[in-house]
C-alpha cells in the first residue's frame, strides 16, 4: 500500500499517468457481501497516518492486507461506499479468492486441533 517507482503504470487497460513514488503510505479497504452488492465497495480509504491505522485495525481483526499500490491508486479515486470499476473485477477477484483459500486452510487448521 506504498508508492510506486516513478513512471506509468497500467491496471487491466486503465493507465495512471504521471504515477510518482510517495513518502507515506495509502490503504483502502474493500467489502463484499454476494447477497446485497454486485460489486466490492470501497468502505475506507487514506493516506499517512490515517492509512496506518486502517492497515492496523484490519491486522487486529484478522483481516489480510495486500500491498499493491497501483491499485490502491484506482480504488483511493473512489467515493466512499463505490463500487469498485469493473476494469478491477480481476485484480479484486483474484485477492478475494486468495482471501477465502486463506480463510479455507485457518478453519481447516482449527478443526484438526479439536
Amino acid at each position: 500500500m506504498m508508492g510506486a517507482p516513478h513512471g506509468d503504470k497500467r491496471i487491466d487497460g486503465m493507465e495512471l499517468k504521471g504515477y510518482k513514488q510517495r513518502n507515506f503510505k495509502k490503504a483502502v479497504a474493500l467489502k463484499y457481501d454476494p447477497g446485497k452488492d454486485r460489486a466490492p465497495r470501497m468502505t475506507a480509504k487514506g493516506q499517512g497516518h490515517l492509512a496506518e491505522k486502517i492497515i492496523a485495525l484490519a491486522r487486529l481483526q484478522g483481516i489480510p492486507i495486500q500491498e499493491d499500490p497501483a491499485l490502491v491508486q484506482v480504488l483511493s479515486q473512489l467515493d466512499f461506499y463505490q463500487e469498485i470499476p469493473p476494469e478491477v473485477y480481476l485484480v479484486v477477484a483474484e485477492i478475494l479468492a486468495f482471501v477465502y483459500s486463506m480463510h479455507q486452510r485457518r478453519a481447516s487448521h482449527f478443526r484438526r486441533k479439536e
